[in-house]
């Protein structure tokens, strides 16, 4: 029989041609594009450096010179005198800074390990955990005024909670929290720690949620106990929220002034930094040398800290 041949195109499938290759082309901004992307880059920046850098570099500017704070034409060059007379002469500066570093070591050791705990805590599956992280938080969305208006409540001398509970309210033996400079320290710290904690709280709550499970089922696999898991695991995962705190805790004891000066507009016991600064730029007698000088020192000391973890922290991840 005649075989019956199929023609080419029945005989194998056709290859499909390849679709040509798309031309990469670069779209140019448009005026409009360049326009919002001016405006999204540029107010930022402008509002950045008008409330920022400008404010800061004038500062340290007005520290090496002489100025009542009156009249431009009285600023005279001083050198460095302000800062000798801040460092030397000026009484209330070593307290204030003996005050400010037991502020930092206090938030540190004590405020932030309690966020921490209840951070912790209100991560498990627990009944309510949704109330009790309000609770925790309240105080947080309160100002420092007013946090130290509801502890002033608690630490008067004669109806204030504290003694009241004492069963020393309205007696010789009542302690006087706010206004005796051995405890004021203390008392103020304690007052602080009730709003900083909450705060920490919500961060490392933030920090769990993000947690892949997959971690503490491995560490579990590996025989790790609960405490090993989180501080060998759990907490080293959170390095970018640890960074984000321990900034926070710096900033947060360095700038402490609110409450201080609520309380005794930082004096008797109270002196810090932040404080002394308000104290020389404002108000009768002002020294705005002699409060640019405190400063810059305070921003000097805030940075330090902060940039050394930062690149302590970095080089190691590198």
């Amino acid at each position: 029989m005649p075989q019956t041949s199929l023609p080419p195109a029945a005989d194998a499938p056709a290859e499909k041609s390849a679709p040509p290759a798309r031309s990469l082309r670069v779209r140019r901004l448009s005026g409009r594009d360049r326009l919002v992307l001016g405006l999204m880059v540029g107010v930022p920046t402008l509002i950045q450096a008008v409330l920022v850098w400008i404010p800061t570099l004038l500062s340290v500017g007005l520290s090496f010179m002489k100025w009542n704070g009156l009249n431009l034409a009285d600023i005279r060059p001083a050198g460095l005198s302000n800062y000798t007379y801040a460092v030397q002469d000026y009484p209330p500066f070593w307290p204030a800074v003996a005050h400010n570093i037991i502020w930092l070591a206090f938030l540190a050791l004590v405020a932030t390990p309690i966020g921490l705990l209840l951070a912790v805590l209100l991560d498990q599956k627990i009944r309510g955990t949704r109330l009790y992280q309000s609770i925790f938080f309240a105080p947080v969305m309160l100002s420092m005024v007013m946090v130290g208006i509801v502890w002033q409540l608690v630490y008067a001398r004669n109806e204030g909670l504290l003694n009241n509970l004492l069963g020393t309210a309205g007696t010789p033996g009542a302690v006087d929290w706010f206004g005796d400079s051995g405890v004021n320290l203390w008392a103020a710290l304690v007052a602080t720690t009730w709003r900083h904690a909450g705060y920490i709280m919500v961060l490392y709550l933030a920090g769990l949620k993000g947690i892949d499970p997959s971690l503490r089922e491995a560490a579990a696999i590996d025989g790790s106990n609960a405490w090993q898991t989180f501080f060998r695991v759990v907490l080293p995962a959170m390095r970018p929220i640890n960074i984000v705190i321990v900034v926070i805790t710096i900033i947060e004891a360095l700038r402490a002034f609110d409450i201080v000066y609520l309380i005794n507009k930082g004096t008797n016991g109270l002196e810090l930094l932040s404080v002394l600064v308000i104290q020389n730029l404002v108000g009768v007698g002002q020294v705005i040398g002699v409060g640019s000088a405190l400063a810059v020192i305070l921003l000097l000391i805030s940075l330090g800290p902060i940039v050394y973890y930062l690149v302590r922290t970095f080089r190691r991840a590198d």
